[in-house]
């Protein structure tokens, strides 16, 4: 089985981390290729960046297409292009924000999500409640941390430790949800330090992807996730 990790951001030391939490939970047999566009913005921190993204990523799930491969992770909280993946791909698509939420709600009665900046928090609570997870999710809450500064900030591990305890004070949370694919080496440490379930969206979309392979399952095809009409378009 081959499933295609995609960080829509450009950023390569943020797709090998990707990558390596990708392969960390993969099951025998199944390969991880994790790549990141040729273009496209550094990271994505606004509806902008999201928009910009998206080309970039159907472009590498059009090349899986090609390459043969069985199934996609669109590694970036915002999961921006999900939709127009699931029409291009023969295999089944997951956003990491989807099955993050989703993994979390079996956990308990509720979870929090803790992201990177404040200005991402409204769309945070846009796609719980476009995955009828706006009942579970109890709160988001903002590190204040760039993306790209995950890497290099000394004190990221503990500001987004902070920011989890304040969640799980104020929210009454039985989970907390990593809201960033660049959070995703922090995860086993905050749930040692925590002592509650911390999920990390790039570890639980590729086990989703790959059960949905192994079950024989795909996107369906008859109606709105059918593949695009083919049409002229101007570049």
């Amino acid at each position: 089985m081959l499933i295609k990790v995609i960080n829509p951001n450009t950023t390569r030391a943020m797709t090998e981390t990707i990558g390596e939490c990708a392969r960390s939970v993969a099951g025998p047999g199944v390969s991880i290729d994790a790549v990141s566009p040729a273009t496209g913005p550094v990271s994505i921190e606004s509806h902008f960046d999201d928009a910009m993204s998206v080309p970039g990523v159907l472009e590498e799930v059009a090349a899986g297409e090609l390459a043969g491969v069985d199934a996609y992770v669109i590694a970036c909280f915002g999961d921006p292009g999900l939709l127009a993946a699931r029409e291009v791909a023969v295999g089944p698509v997951i956003g990491i924000a989807e099955a993050a939420m989703r993994t979390a709600a079996y956990l308990g009665r509720g979870f929090s999500v803790v992201t990177t900046l404040e200005r991402t928090v409204g769309h945070t609570w846009d796609l719980a409640s476009h995955y009828g997870l706006r009942a579970q999710c109890r709160g988001v809450h903002a590190t204040g941390i760039p993306v790209v500064e995950l890497e290099t900030d000394p004190d990221a591990y503990a500001k987004v430790l902070a920011a989890s305890l304040a969640a799980l004070d104020e929210d009454g949370s039985d989970a907390i949800v990593l809201g960033c694919a660049g959070m995703a080496d922090l995860c086993a440490r905050l749930g040692a330090d925590l002592g509650v379930p911390v999920v990390d969206g790039v570890a639980a979309a590729t086990l989703t992807a790959q059960s949905l392979v192994t079950m024989g399952l795909a996107t369906g095809k008859r109606g709105e996730f059918a593949y695009p009409p083919e049409k002229a378009v101007r570049v």
